[in-house]
């Protein structure tokens, strides 16, 4: 008996191959037949299902996106604690910011693949820190989207530059922890409304 295809399963297979391979090598550099081999999945397959490399780079970042939305939802009411979990899920997944390093270098400032969907999730972000604003819960010195900008920097940037960090900070995972409790305060003082007290550090917060 024939095995039956399970398309969910294959096109699962090949997105994590996919994220491996760009990830490592960019769009250039990606080779199709080494995501296939690692998907056991048929190269032929792989441009039937997605076109081109090019498609198939913008489709493996837009899951990797969607997989961070629903990971870590935007918290504006405690931009701290959100920028902390942002920082984690990067150290945990490392992958997503190397995928955006590698659309950056291969778009500059010219327009994405997608860039309409994408540019819909950052409006609601920054409509939520906006609204966070309106209620006081976060300073209102600077423009939500300068914030929110400001706020993904700070929590991907270890992540972005692991060489810059060891050199800098250290490689160790108490220096790791370390480094998420100051990025966390930073988060804490560059949102907190004017006049509030700051809140005592919590014993493991970085944990």
């Amino acid at each position: 008996m024939a095995a039956v295809r399970d398309p969910e399963a294959t096109k699962a297979r090949i997105f994590a191959a996919a994220t491996a391979e760009f990830a490592a090598h960019g769009i250039a550099g990606a080779r199709v037949d080494r995501i296939a081999r690692e998907a056991k999945a048929n190269k032929q397959l792989i441009y039937a299902y997605f076109g081109d490399k090019a498609e198939l780079f913008a489709q493996v970042l837009e899951h990797a996106l969607l997989e961070l939305a629903s990971a870590v939802p935007v918290d504006a009411d405690d931009p701290d604690c959100y920028v902390d979990r942002l920082m984690a899920y990067h150290r945990d997944n490392p992958e997503l910011v190397r995928l955006l390093l590698w659309e950056g270098l291969e778009y500059g400032n010219g327009e994405i693949p997608h860039e309409a969907a994408r540019r819909a999730r950052y409006d609601a972000k920054a409509e939520a820190f906006a609204a966070a604003q309106e209620k006081g819960r976060v300073d209102a010195a600077l423009p939500p989207r300068h914030l929110l900008f400001m706020l993904s920097a700070l929590a991907g940037w270890a992540t972005a530059v692991p060489q810059f960090r060891r050199l800098l900070v250290g490689g160790t995972e108490d220096d790791l922890a370390g480094l998420r409790e100051s990025v966390r305060a930073a988060a804490g003082r560059i949102t907190r409304p004017a006049g509030e007290r700051e809140p005592e550090p919590e014993p493991g917060a970085a944990g």
